[in-house]
């Protein structure tokens, strides 16, 4: 695989999302930066999603995840899309009914300001770990893949990048977002269908004996009925795929947004049963594409890499297959990475705006200066958390960073719960103590379960945190006079 052609072709990819943001940047304002004035056909915006949905990490872990857990994956994706029900039915009526352009804003409404500012907050902290983190271990891998063979810095490939997405996210905001995530999304689908053409046609398999491989395959396990110790228990992954997707999208500034430039409320719940559905065939292709991977390492005599998510990158691009694999493997690793990226950008500035700074109080030039300055300041900050992963130089921080910035969605979850299945008033005050206590309860259980319980936690950490989040809101609240 040349080099020079993939970082070619990354470039002209790059100038096809610039021009794209010309086009829907024209004549662009607060409210087109912010919802897209609310005219995103809700089909781009569904496919746009699975893109965001599928961050740079997926792209190459689900693969992986074959080698440890099986096909056990698909029992919580089949909760996601309960989740995503109870987010068309449930969440969405309601953002929609309040006119929201943060979703946070219900809180102040239902409780008061220190609630509000507690849901920003988490939500600002999640998403800039979040991001910042799933840039750098993406930037590694294509550090590795392509640049280092140019001879291009690790800094210079991270402050290019953060420019080109502030390049073209700055004027449309998530008006653009809808319309390049939606091209992100194609890449990645099509660089994951090319792999799978170019394995089965180099294993001699028809489509019929791609299924009956992956049948036979000590990797086709599904369910897991048989031991409720285990995390990959089907109900523990089924009800935690619920919990997650209802609080990692429907409580998230992130993915809401893109639902709220949907026409009206009927098309953004048509727009959430369409990206519910694809999302099943989406995951299991991918789990698909691990068997396949796992099989033809083990037929070929390929060393196995020290870790599962390396091997798709390894066979990919290490001219094993043509290098029209590499290439697309590499277009498919930049597509979920910026697609992830650049949809965390535009929400950290819509949030940041509405719920700290209370943008909707200026004129609308005044507005779009904040907003402008926010953009670059939350660029800028994107690229020093990056430096700084980099400076530890250990995956395994970051992989830390991931599981501390997920325990800030159970108090949300618990303070959306409580707010629509009560009337209870709260002492709004108490709300941040809160929101630290209960992940700090659910944290002290998790380091210490095997030794307490007998078994890990596992995804089942967020119901915790949340139903500790709903005994505190409780033990602070009082009926409605």
């Amino acid at each position: 695989m040349s080099p020079t052609l993939t970082a070619s072709i990354i470039v002209a990819y790059f100038l096809v999302l610039i021009v794209i943001s010309l086009i829907t940047g024209r004549k662009a304002n607060n409210a087109t930066f912010f919802l897209g004035n609310r005219k995103s056909p809700w089909y781009i915006v569904s496919i746009g999603m699975i893109g965001a949905s599928l961050s740079g990490v997926t792209f190459i872990s689900v693969p992986g995840w074959v080698g440890t857990t099986n096909l056990t994956y698909m029992q919580m994706v089949a909760g996601y899309f309960l989740g995503y029900l109870v987010i068309a039915h449930v969440l969405l009526p309601l953002y929609y009914r309040l006119n929201l352009t943060s979703i946070y804003t219900y809180l102040d409404e239902r409780f008061g300001f220190w609630s509000y500012k507690s849901g920003a907050v988490l939500f600002l902290l999640s998403r800039t770990v979040g991001a910042s983190a799933r840039l750098f271990l993406m930037a590694n891998v294509l550090q590795i893949v392509l640049f280092d063979a140019l001879n291009i810095p690790f800094a210079v490939t991270i402050v290019v990048t953060i420019v080109l997405i502030w390049l073209y996210t700055f004027r449309g905001g998530i008006k653009t977002i809808i319309w390049t995530d939606t091209l992100q999304t194609l890449f990645m689908l099509v660089s994951v269908g090319l792999t799978l053409v170019f394995i089965t046609d180099s294993m001699d398999l028809s489509f019929g004996g791609v299924v009956n491989l992956i049948k036979k395959s000590d990797y086709s396990q599904i369910f897991e009925f048989s031991d409720w110790r285990s995390t990959q228990h089907f109900w523990k992954q089924f009800v935690s795929g619920a919990f997650i997707t209802i609080v990692m999208t429907g409580l998230d500034q992130d993915m809401m947004q893109k639902n709220l430039t949907c026409r009206n409320l009927k098309e953004a719940k048509r727009n959430m049963h369409w990206y519910g559905l694809a999302f099943i065939p989406t995951n299991f292709l991918f789990l698909c594409l691990g068997v396949l991977l796992f099989t033809f390492a083990a037929q070929n005599n390929i060393p196995m890499p020290e870790r599962p998510d390396d091997l798709f990158p390894l066979i990919a691009t290490g001219g094993y297959l043509p290098d029209i694999v590499g290439i697309m493997f590499v277009l498919g690793l930049v597509a979920a990475a910026y697609s992830s990226a650049d949809s965390a950008l535009t929400s950290l500035t819509t949030s940041f705006s509405v719920d700290i700074l209370n943008i909707n109080m200026f004129s609308e030039r005044k507005a779009r200066h904040i907003r402008v300055m926010v953009h670059i300041g939350f660029s800028v900050l994107l690229a020093v958390m990056i430096f700084l992963f980099r400076a530890f130089n250990e995956e395994s921080v970051v992989s830390t960073i991931f599981t501390l910035a997920g325990y800030t969605y159970g108090p949300l979850l618990g303070l959306y719960a409580f707010g629509l299945t009560t009337k209870r008033r709260i002492k709004d005050r108490w709300t941040p103590l809160i929101a630290i206590l209960c992940p700090v309860i659910t944290g002290i259980l998790d380091y210490n379960s095997m030794a307490w319980f007998g078994f890990p936690l596992g995804y089942e950490k967020l119901m915790l945190n949340g139903f500790f989040t709903i005994v505190g809101l409780w033990a602070i609240s009082k009926r409605p006079a």
